[in-house]
């Protein structure tokens, strides 16, 4: 299969039938052979009745619906494990992305590019939605070393080894240019068409601001020592060890001299540090026994078009 097209979705139901119109306008004159996964994310209005009334019309569909709310990375990590093609794209069930950008997007991966990030360069929201924005991909930006302008564009392009490789959870749907990068894959960016929303209420607030940079800080973390959680613990853990052996061996030697032991605050702090070191060295061995048993499961409900 040419292309699969994933679309998480959470209370879309009036948006979905005339997104699969765009859709098939869009992709029949290109001849691919295409799918379109479209998760529902807990949603609690009609939307997974639309999704199977459109499956009938669309045999092309394949669905899956989250028994609640897992938010828009898991939904994207089940969609990437599921896509057939050799290129996946992702937009959002809004209508403010458009389905023509897709097939410019392959064109720029055809020309040796891993993945291609939209820009919304005439965004239509609202200025407390617009501003933070750039101030976060600014940020993002400088931490990962690639200038993008709006990472978190939800209309992109992957060949099918990114999303392969990439593993999402939590809020990380963020940053999958910058996961992309720091991964060797080569990524660059397309100016896209913004619609303004007509139909729903958008699933996003200023508060994803704060959340975002502390999940830019967590990624950070993640990126060092995911695979290795005793580098990291360990180092702290030696760190105290080294002050608590130092303070406990002048206090040894104090002893050895005068032959008298005197409890003191800082004798006391030795020993805690002490403590504290076999806590953290304890910490590290805890998370490389669950690294080595971390599986990723969903909670799917209902699914359509799976054999």
């Amino acid at each position: 299969m040419d292309l699969s097209m994933v679309i998480p979705v959470k209370e879309e139901s009036e948006n979905l039938p005339e997104l699969l119109k765009e859709i098939v306008a869009a992709i029949e004159p290109t001849g691919f052979s295409y799918e379109v996964i479209i998760i529902d994310d807990g949603s609690r209005d009609n939307t997974w009745d639309v999704v199977e009334g459109l499956s009938k019309e669309y045999p092309f569909i394949r669905g899956f619906r989250f028994q609640f709310n897992c938010g828009k990375a898991d939904a994207l990590a089940l969609g990437f494990s599921k896509a057939k093609g050799n290129y996946v794209a992702t937009l959002d069930g809004d209508l403010q992305d458009d389905p023509l950008e897709i097939p410019k997007m392959i064109k720029i991966l055809d020309e040796g590019y891993d993945l291609v990030s939209g820009w919304k360069i005439r965004r239509l929201d609202p200025w407390h939605k617009t501003w933070p924005s750039k101030l976060f991909n600014l940020t993002v930006s400088m931490v990962c070393g690639k200038r993008l302008h709006d990472f978190n564009c939800g209309i992109k392009a992957y060949r099918r080894s990114v999303v392969r490789y990439i593993e999402l959870y939590g809020d990380y749907h963020r940053f999958i240019p910058v996961m992309a990068k720091w991964q060797g894959f080569r990524i660059t960016e397309m100016p896209v068409a913004h619609r303004a929303r007509v139909h729903g209420v958008s699933k996003y607030g200023i508060s994803r601001l704060v959340s975002g940079f502390l999940d830019l800080v967590s990624l950070m973390f993640m990126r060092s020592f995911s695979t290795k959680p005793l580098h990291f613990f360990g180092l702290v853990g030696l760190l105290f060890m080294l002050l608590g052996l130092g303070v406990c061996g002048y206090f040894g030697y104090e002893w050895l001299q005068t032959g008298a032991l005197h409890v003191r605050p800082l004798l006391l702090a030795g020993l805690f540090a002490l403590v504290m070191s076999v806590q953290f060295f304890s910490l590290g061995l805890l998370g490389e026994m669950v690294n080595g048993h971390r599986k990723q499961t969903f909670p799917i409900a209902d699914t359509l078009g799976e054999e």
